[in-house]
């Protein structure tokens, strides 16, 4: 248990008919960077909102750093860091105005001058919030999160609607919080962030945690390296797709079809493409849209619960 940051068992929680989460165990250990994913509805932000505090469970244990919420929620309070969705704050402060306010809710944390410096906003220093861009906003936020110098950091979602660059600018900072050896626990719904930034994740759905594993070992759970995906045109001579003959080309995998569009995974690129097109041209099958990329934990998602991880 010291080396565990966080420990959920049995955790349940239920609104109206809804089971947002249903039985969750899990284990974060301290210095890692612990993605939880799933799409929109699947109950990570009401797991972690448990987690934080903010949402009392209906069943199940939580603790974190060796303590519990009923019987340690003032010192928890101190030695946690949160970043929300979304953060609203008085458009009217400075930067460095809410720092100060935020850093008096502490017993030890951070300088001021040192969590600008950390968020890239020495520029903004003397800005008024309602002047920052979305990206400025966000990094400003991690920067409240982070001022109290925390031992374990939640950051739910932290780029969901931010531009390329400004996504980019938080996953610096998140590297470089990592490489320091603080606890962070992740959620997203963008598979190359949990890539990027995880050490280990999670994957939710309907309430229940389905995989979990670093994202190469989830990865190599699809059975193979790369996908191959394909639709086949209206117009051919064939019937419909023989999935056992493509199943049983060399090199391929496993099969699924995903509204109209095929997709194989399968190992050795190369030599199992042209395979591929002449197994369909046996069949007398046209494919189109013939494409492949390396397998990802899209893939992995899409696997295991039949739809797309952004879906609502």
């Amino acid at each position: 248990m010291n080396d565990c940051a966080l420990a959920l068992k049995g955790l349940r929680k239920v609104f109206g008919d809804v089971v947002a989460v249903d039985g969750i165990d899990l284990e974060v250990r301290r210095g890692e960077c612990f993605g939880l994913l799933g799409p929109n509805g699947a109950g990570k932000t009401t797991t972690i909102e448990i987690c934080e505090g903010l949402t009392a469970a209906d069943a199940g244990d939580v603790h974190l750093l060796g303590l519990s919420w009923k019987e340690s929620a003032t010192e928890l309070r101190q030695r946690i860091g949160v970043q929300l969705q979304e953060t609203q704050l008085p458009e009217k402060l400075t930067v460095e105005e809410i720092l100060r306010l935020f850093r008096s809710f502490y017993r030890r944390g951070l300088a001021v001058e040192e969590t600008i410096k950390m968020a890239q906003l020495e520029e903004k220093r003397r800005a008024r919030i309602g002047t920052l861009s979305g990206g400025q906003k966000q990094r400003l936020a991690m920067a409240c999160a982070l001022v109290g110098d925390p031992d374990l950091l939640f950051l739910d979602e932290p780029t969901t609607g931010l531009d390329p660059q400004a996504r980019r600018h938080l996953w610096d900072l998140v590297d470089q919080l990592r490489s320091a050896g603080r606890t962070i626990i992740l959620t997203t719904h963008y598979m190359d962030e949990a890539e990027h930034l995880c050490d280990r994740v999670a994957i939710m759905d309907h309430g229940k945690m389905i995989a979990l594993g670093t994202p190469n070992e989830l990865i190599a759970s699809v059975g193979g390296d790369h996908v191959v995906e394909f639709a086949i045109t209206t117009e051919a001579d064939g019937g419909p797709v023989n999935a056992k003959t493509l199943t049983a080309i060399p090199g391929v995998q496993g099969h699924r079809v995903d509204a109209g569009l095929h997709q194989l995974s399968v190992v050795e690129l190369h030599t199992t493409v042209p395979r591929i097109f002449a197994a369909l041209e046996e069949m007398r099958l046209q494919p189109v849209e013939f494409r492949t990329h390396s397998a990802t934990l899209e893939d992995v998602f899409v696997g295991l619960t039949g739809r797309n991880l952004r879906d609502e």
